[in-house]
């Protein structure tokens, strides 16, 4: 009854590598939309925790509609304050009450948000700069029931896809490795005035690469504009250097690193912030704009529009069905050979185990004399494999060993 229908197709598609234009995103840690996108993953973790440490298992919940309302602050060379705090809205569906008991959601979803703030922001304080609220109401009776049937397998509890996909291109790695870099205490120790919220967008145009960067610079570490170019001029070379680096086996390739385009030095405009997020001012966020489960946003790519984050780790397929396709596209990719891309799609039918998804749909662009029987047969191999462990993908999450966003 509850047999997976898997379909492999060879696609009639050029690469994404020999296109010749490629845009790649990367909405970094301190993004308004990275961080409510945190927000949300933080309050499932610490109602997951509850219910397991409680109750045994994770009891329905999903709280993935996230707001993130950007506060007012002032800044100058030297210095700045914040006058209004970041508002911060979790939004959603939840166990809330256990017979007579009541779950005291409220005070662990706010202790996990501030929690992730402190362990990763060097001037955003949670009590001066954040206000954390939530309204969350009682799931309807026939999703509780799925999420909350036992079983050692989970079901679904909706219908749903993910999609993944491998290898990365060039431009995806630098992107996404540049935003890593720029956020790593390495760095933050070399160039402290470098703050969290950094976006990287990339472009290529046949073989040339453009990085535009854009780096909240950290008002009172910036005394004057001859610092804050300097600290400009750095961040370029740090990233124009790793570019180069990831693409040391191209051949004549042009890498261009701009940072921060939208200043203004003549006039002292220029892109400074008390905190180290635009969402002390300049920006809102909202769960799902962010960038998909391997951290990057790839318009050339096979792409699902779920927000993973704040969705049930236990039987939530928004969340692990892209978690797993992710995974299986990187196993066939590095396991099988003469395959150029490959794209894994998952689909869910709601009250159908996890492990048995509706449809699962592996598609490939081969290279030259490959034996695509084989290539089919071990694809099929490796997906049926992964899926039998996605039960597995619960603990990983809870315990943030796997990326989301």
């Amino acid at each position: 009854m509850w047999k997976s229908q898997i379909i492999v197709e060879r696609i009639d598609k050029v690469p994404t590598t020999s296109q010749l234009t490629e845009f790649v995103e990367r909405k970094g840690l301190g993004h308004p939309d990275y961080i409510i996108d945190s927000a949300c993953e933080a309050a499932s973790r610490a109602l997951s925790r509850y219910y397991k440490e409680r109750y045994g298992s994770i009891l329905h919940h999903n709280l993935d509609k996230g707001l993130l309302v950007g506060g007012s602050s002032r800044t100058w060379f030297g210095g700045g304050v914040v006058e209004q705090p970041i508002y911060i809205l979790i939004a959603g569906r939840a166990t809330i009450k256990v017979g007579d008991e009541e779950i005291p959601y409220n005070e662990l979803i706010k202790e996990e948000v501030e929690r992730f703030i402190r362990e990763n922001f060097r001037f955003l304080d949670p009590d001066e700069h954040v206000i954390v609220d939530t309204k969350i109401r009682p799931g309807s009776i026939d999703l509780k029931t799925i999420v909350e049937m036992d079983g050692s397998v989970p079901l679904a509890n909706d219908t749903s896809f993910g999609v993944g996909y491998a290898p990365l291109t060039p431009l995806e790695k630098i992107v996404y490795e540049t935003e890593k870099m720029i956020n790593s205490r390495e760095f933050k120790s070399r160039i402290p005035e470098s703050g969290e919220d950094c976006k990287v967008m990339g472009l290529r145009i046949r073989n040339k690469y453009y990085i535009t960067v854009a780096d909240s610079l950290i008002a009172h570490l910036t005394p004057d504009l001859d610092h804050y170019l300097s600290v400009k001029e750095e961040i370029k070379n740090e990233v124009e250097s790793l570019a180069y680096r990831i693409l040391s086996e191209e051949k004549d390739v042009e890498v261009n690193v701009q940072v921060n385009t939208a200043d203004i030095p003549s006039k002292n405009s220029v892109y400074l912030t008390v905190t180290g997020t635009s969402a002390e001012s300049g920006d809102d966020g909202n769960t799902g704009r962010g960038n998909r489960v391997n951290g990057l946003i790839t318009p050339n790519r096979q792409m699902s529009l779920e927000a993973t984050a704040g969705k049930n780790a236990r039987s939530h397929v928004g969340k692990l069905y892209n978690l797993s396709a992710k995974m299986i596209a990187e196993r066939i990719y590095n396991e099988v050979s003469g395959i150029k891309e490959v794209y894994v799609r998952l689909l869910s039918q709601i009250g159908r185990p996890i492990s048995r998804p509706l449809a699962i749909s592996i598609q490939y662009i081969p290279g030259d004399n490959v034996d695509e029987r084989t290539l089919a047969y071990e694809a099929v191999e490796i997906a049926k494999e992964e899926i039998e462990k996605i039960v597995k993908l619960e603990e990983l999450v809870l315990t943030s060993k796997i990326t989301l966003f």
